[in-house]
C-alpha cells in the first residue's frame, strides 16, 4: 500500500498538471486574457522589428509556446489605439503589408510594462505557492525556510539578469547562465536518483 508521502506526491502532481491544463486553455481564449497582456507582447515584438498585424499574431503565438494566438478582432483595435496615442507609427506599405514600428513614446510605455511584469513575476513566484509546500511537507520548518529563501534568490537573480541582458546583451553571459542552471538541475536529478536507489536497498 502507498504510504502517506507517496499519496501526497501523487495528489500534488495531479493538481499541478490540472492547473497547467487550465492555464493553457485559459490562454487560448482572448476574452480571458488579462488587461495589458496583449499590449505587452505587441510592444515587445515591435521593439525587435517592424511587423504587420498578421506577423504580430504569429510572433505572439510563437512567444507563448503555441498556447495562445490573438485574434484579428483583438490585435487590430489595439494597433489602432497604439497608433492614435502615438505609441507606434505606420510605415509605408511594402509587399502588400502594412507594418508598424515603435515610437519613442512606445519604447517608454514598454519600459513601464516591463516593470509591471517584473513586479508581477516576483510577487507570483512559484516558490511561494501552496504547491511548493506540498512537495516538502515532511521537511523541518527551519529547513523549509532556507529552501524557500534560496529559491527566491534564484528567481530574483534570474529576473535581474534578464533585465540587464535586455540593455546589454551578451551571448557569453547567456551561455554561462544556461550552464549554471543545467548543472544545478543535473545535480538535483542525480540526488533524486540516488535517494530512490537508497530507499530500495
Amino acid at each position: 500500500m502507498e504510504d502517506d508521502q507517496e499519496k501526497q506526491l501523487k495528489h500534488t502532481f495531479h493538481s499541478d498538471n490540472h492547473l497547467l491544463f487550465h492555464r493553457r486553455n485559459w490562454l487560448r481564449h482572448t476574452a480571458m486574457v488579462p488587461k495589458g497582456f496583449l499590449r505587452y507582447h505587441v510592444l515587445e515584438a515591435l521593439n525587435k522589428k517592424a511587423m504587420s498585424g498578421s506577423e504580430l499574431m504569429d510572433e505572439i503565438q510563437k512567444n507563448t509556446g503555441g498556447n495562445w494566438k490573438p485574434s484579428p478582432g483583438s490585435i487590430y483595435p489595439l494597433l489602432a489605439w497604439l497608433q492614435d496615442n502615438a505609441y507606434i507609427k505606420e510605415l509605408p506599405t511594402e509587399n502588400g503589408f502594412k507594418r508598424y514600428e515603435l515610437t519613442q513614446n512606445g519604447k517608454d510605455l514598454l519600459e513601464e510594462q516591463r516593470k509591471i511584469r517584473e513586479k508581477f513575476d516576483v510577487n507570483s513566484g512559484f516558490m511561494v505557492s501552496p504547491l511548493f509546500n506540498g512537495f516538502f511537507s515532511n521537511i523541518p520548518q527551519d529547513k523549509m525556510i532556507q529552501i524557500r529563501a534560496s529559491m527566491k534568490r534564484l528567481l530574483f537573480a534570474s529576473i535581474k539578469i534578464g533585465k540587464t541582458l535586455r540593455g546589454n546583451y551578451s551571448e557569453k553571459v547567456v551561455d554561462d547562465a544556461l550552464k549554471i542552471l543545467d548543472e544545478a538541475s543535473k545535480k538535483l536529478e542525480e540526488m533524486n536518483e540516488k535517494l530512490k536507489v537508497d530507499k530500495h536497498e
